[in-house]
């Protein structure tokens, strides 16, 4: 996985692709690059042709569109985390379920979840509460198939077989590497929170009205250092002589942690990683009450906002996936969503760590089943221990005639050959199993040889087209704004598309859905960075299917002379 520093790569780690970079003050992006504080806010709706500015020429369609849609209230499933049901700017834009009387324990319309008015939390506990943190994939598979290939050599498995005991030594592969590396981790946050009081006493003396800066610590450091250790020494030392104070400061301010609580948050975050997410004995199904490996209705509970006492809050990035698809256009406050009068169907499937199969595909079935045409699915892991359930639940949407995104991921690296999951290609034998299906990395507003973020991943054959995915604002948990990054931020850019598409094109299939997005995109001639290279260059046209970037005035152009020629 792609480092990009350390507070992003603890990001990265617990989310996956949904994982990004939050920026709270969008005056500290702009000293860096080209764009005003208000353009940045709106860059990804522009268009380069009139604004000189490559976003998704959101803006120039509806500057010109005059014609009302045909389809008000296409319904948009985001299966993600939880979601701030009552954020300002999505009143009026969420689904609900007309057929289910609320709260009254009956499953009214016999869809086989009970009281599911707004959507399904699917790791939703008996108790009305709902689960954390998960297990990566990697320790799910080494917990489960270790009973079938534990000290067996490939000669000894059966042929067919032989992909999972791949797939099982290279997760044994990988959590021995991570789990060495994430308790170093938790050591140095453990020696950081246990020297900061010791600290920031000592530096008032040096600056009584505590306003010092990197630069003031790092000539401090110079004058007062008694050893040139490195961090990790000093750590392992237990150090807390005026040097290694000074440096324990210098690093909460290079992470932006200058408050001893962000630090403390951080290694709670930490400890559960290395004793959640990669403890092989740890069960976080236990709560739910489910079968894990069982498809079935009902389990998981109806609340999707649910800020529990006790419980890390989990509504942050549903919320930024709804807003970017369906904030309110006409209120005046905000942000303005791709698409006005939009229906966002939350389903929670997903917390630090990886998702569940069992939930990726159960929430596909319950957004098919309940009128969704468009399914955002900003998460992704490296492993997929039940892949037949995805393919099964990507074919029952395609049956149904439902559009399915999905984020390209944020380790900078070629998805042809190191998988990413769930996705569109069965990596046992790299056939495609359904036509639905569109994976999105991720470009900035830079048309140089950084164009496409360093973080995106990338691939001829399984990244079909690039959205703007760095310094995003978009809406936020507690009715807030946020500026972020990732190539989760990419996918709701499409999913709004797609659904736009329909509102005015109704009779088009999902298949004529997606080749019009790709085949409209628009087409820039440049070289660029590969991502996870320092300056190996690439014609950007080769690291993805279309070659492309989405267009909405393009994509709405195309489907209408589609539509036309299928009448």
């Amino acid at each position: 996985m792609k480092v990009i520093n350390i507070s992003f790569f603890f990001l990265l780690i617990l989310t996956g692709c949904k994982s990004s970079k939050e920026l709270s003050n969008p005056d500290s992006i702009v000293s860096n690059n080209d764009l005003s504080s208000n353009s940045l806010k709106t860059w990804y709706q522009k268009d380069y042709n009139t604004d000189t500015i490559p976003g998704i020429s959101a803006d120039r369609w509806y500057n010109l569109n005059k014609k009302k849609p045909k389809n008000n209230g296409i319904i948009v499933a985001v299966i993600d985390t939880q979601i701030d049901i009552n954020h300002e700017d999505l009143q009026g834009q969420l689904w609900i379920n007309t057929k289910e009387i609320p709260n009254n324990g009956v499953d009214d319309d016999h869809n086989g979840y009970i009281d599911d008015i707004n959507g399904w939390n699917f790791i939703g506990t008996k108790s009305g509460g709902y689960v954390v943190w998960n297990r990566y994939e990697y320790v799910r598979i080494i917990e489960k198939w270790g009973v079938l290939f534990k000290d067996k050599t490939e000669f000894q498995i059966n042929a067919k077989d032989v992909y999972k005991y791949r797939e099982y030594q290279r997760a044994l592969k990988i959590l021995e590497e991570k789990t060495p590396y994430y308790k170093r981790w938790l050591k140095s946050l453990n020696y950081r929170v246990a020297v900061y009081p010791l600290a920031k006493d000592t530096l008032n003396f040096f600056f009584p009205k505590e306003n010092y800066t990197y630069k003031q610590l790092d000539s401090l450091y110079k004058n007062y250092k008694v050893n040139d250790k490195e961090f990790w020494q000093r750590r392992d030392d237990g150090d807390k002589d005026l040097g290694a104070l000074i440096s324990c400061m210098m690093i909460n301010l290079d992470l932006n942690q200058k408050k001893l609580e962000q630090i403390k948050d951080h290694q709670i975050q930490m400890d559960s990683t290395v004793n959640k997410n990669l403890n092989l004995d740890y069960n976080e199904r236990l709560l739910i009450g489910d079968n894990p490996d069982t498809l079935e209705k009902g389990y998981g509970n109806n609340n999707v906002s649910n800020n529990k006492a006790g419980h890390r809050s989990l509504q942050y990035h549903c919320t930024k996936m709804a807003g970017i698809i369906g904030a309110n256009r006409e209120n005046n406050i905000g942000i303005k969503g791709i698409l006005q009068n939009a229906k966002i169907m939350p389903l929670s499937i997903s917390s630090p760590g990886d998702v569940n199969d069992k939930d990726i595909a159960m929430a596909i079935r319950y957004a098919v089943d309940n009128g969704a045409k468009v399914i955002n699915m900003s998460f992704g892991k490296e492993f997929s221990m039940h892949q037949e359930w995805i393919t099964e639940a990507f074919k029952y949407a395609e049956e149904h005639n439902v559009l399915l995104i999905h984020c390209a991921g944020n380790d900078g690296v070629d998805i042809d050959k190191e998988p990413f999951y769930p996705n569109d290609t069965n990596f046992e034998n790299f056939q495609e199993v359904c036509s639905n299906f569109i994976n999105v990395g991720s470009v900035t507003h830079k048309l140089d040889s950084t164009f496409v973020s360093d973080f995106s991943n990338y691939g001829k054959q399984n990244v079909d087209l690039f959205a703007p995915g760095n310094q995003i604002y978009t809406t936020t948990a507690n009715s807030g704004y946020t500026f972020d990054s990732g190539t989760s931020m990419s996918v709701p850019m499409v999913s709004g598309t797609a659904a736009l598409i329909w509102s005015y094109y109704p009779n088009l299939t999902a298949a004529q859905v997606k080749q019009i997005i790709m085949d409209s995109g628009t087409a820039y001639n440049l070289e660029v960075v590969i991502p996870g290279t320092k300056d190996k260059k690439v014609l950007f046209s080769e690291l993805s299917k279309s070659g492309k970037v989405l267009n909405v005035y393009n994509a709405m152009q195309l489907a209408k002379k589609i539509n036309k020629n299928k009448k």
